[in-house]
């Protein structure tokens, strides 16, 4: 089964909590404080290689956890750092927040590796917050906790060609005849059930041009909406540069030049960029009477419409030298231009849009539900590792959010003493 999309959950490790300890020797039974560090958590990694070619491994385990951070000890010794986590996936997996669908990650090359969980810091041992006029404190912070969220994962076959067409157009047989690949043929709908990847070689010893032509699963009307197995095949051809769109000259249920229009609609109404890639027709079984009779007219509609078509016959191997030949000399141009356009970037500058973070200190106020929420990357962070159970603590993280401007921005929310207050996972009743 060839599994090209899935959900994980990613749990980056929690940092470890610092410590709080005093020197206690015989000779120095008051000695000062020496509570050590806590580790930082481990992290999650993704990384690309070309020895995966589905995502199978994360249908059947999907929560990863990394190692939490060892809490800091005496001696102002720091805890281990928690171990990280690299997760394989194959090269041209998309990775998404699931819940914002925000990009995280497209990795396309062997060994291309992005960070989706970042482990927390450990806190800081109480040696780090003695001063001259407060020097025994009984204060340390709590480790950050680790990064958590679900992940889309959605793999895009990394294919220079696709062959696009209705079920038993003669993709297979195409791909069969021109490349090494074995598909499974057979004359029913959705023969083809998952991608097949071939590779061509053309050209003279020692000046060949390769490249990986892709036949996947066949449209049906309505692919677009998700119907039959609209989407599984779609999402593989966006990679692709060129297009060989396979036209069943000799079928009984579709006119060539319908079904050639009905493909395009469908690729449109999914991705409008894809209505722009170029298209190489193959007008397929010419060696049947069918499709002999209706090759002139279909062969007319196509160049008055602006489109390159070949009359083939994959089963009798009848014109396909010429179209892969003529398939090889386009996608070398298209590779061309795309090299230039690089450079011209390059030098230019790319254009796009300029995205600028928030700054770290920035917070949001908001009340749901009765509930009072502050969301700010910095203010959870503080909350997050500030220790309830210690007064001084407690005081010092009073301080910290009123120099933040959150106490003022709370009051100016109208927030009242014992109202409930949600920074990130920690629920606070304010006044206490």
């Amino acid at each position: 089964m060839f599994y090209d999309h899935t959900k994980i959950l990613v749990k980056a490790g929690d940092g470890g909590n610092g410590s709080i300890h005093f020197r206690r020797e015989k000779f120095a039974p008051f000695g000062g404080p020496d509570g050590g560090d806590g580790g930082r958590g481990g992290s999650i990694y993704m990384e690309a290689t070309a020895n995966l070619n589905t995502l199978v491994d994360y249908r059947y385990r999907q929560h990863f956890k990394a190692g939490a951070g060892e809490a800091g000890s005496r001696q102002k010794m720091h805890g281990a750092k928690g171990e990280d986590i690299v997760l394989k996936v194959p090269c041209g997996t998309v990775i998404r927040d699931a819940d914002t669908q925000e990009l995280v990650a497209d990795l396309v090359e062997e060994g291309q590796q992005v960070i989706v969980g970042r482990g927390g810091r450990g806190g800081l041992g109480n040696v780090h917050f003695a001063t001259s006029t407060h020097q025994a404190p009984r204060e340390a912070q709590n480790g950050e906790p680790g990064e958590e969220r679900w992940l889309a994962l959605e793999l895009r076959l990394i294919a220079d060609v696709g062959l696009v067409g209705y079920p038993n157009a003669g993709k297979s047989t195409l791909l069969s005849v021109v490349t090494a690949a074995k598909p499974k043929i057979a004359d029913y709908p959705f023969t083809t059930l998952e991608p097949k990847l071939g590779v061509i070689e053309v050209g003279q010893i020692g000046d060949e041009f390769g490249f990986v032509l892709a036949d996947i699963p066949g449209l049906i009307e309505g692919a677009a909406q998700g119907h039959g197995l609209g989407h599984e095949f779609l999402r593989h051809i966006r990679r692709t540069r060129l297009l060989i769109h396979v036209v069943d000259g000799a079928s009984f249920e579709h006119e060539p030049w319908e079904s050639l229009e009905s493909i395009n609609r469908e690729l449109t109404e999914y991705d409008e960029h894809l209505a722009t890639r170029p298209q190489i027709i193959a007008f397929n079984k010419i060696d049947l009477l069918e499709a002999q009779e209706r090759w002139g007219a279909f062969q007319a509609q196509a160049e008055a419409a602006g489109y390159t078509v070949f009359a083939i016959s994959a089963a009798a191997h009848q014109g396909t030298k010429e179209l892969i030949g003529h398939v090889a000399s386009r996608l070398q141009e298209l590779q061309r231009e795309e090299a230039e356009r690089a450079a011209e970037q390059g030098v230019i500058g790319m254009e796009g849009p300029v995205l600028r973070p928030q700054p770290e200190d920035s917070f949001i106020v908001s009340k749901e539900n009765g509930v009072f929420i502050v969301r700010g990357k910095r203010i959870e962070r503080v909350i997050a590792m500030t220790n309830q159970d210690s007064d001084e603590s407690m005081d010092r993280l009073q301080i910290t959010i009123s120099k933040m401007g959150v106490t003022k921005a709370l009051e100016d929310a109208g927030v009242q003493v014992g109202d409930l207050v949600r920074f990130g996972k920690v629920e606070l009743y304010w006044g206490e």
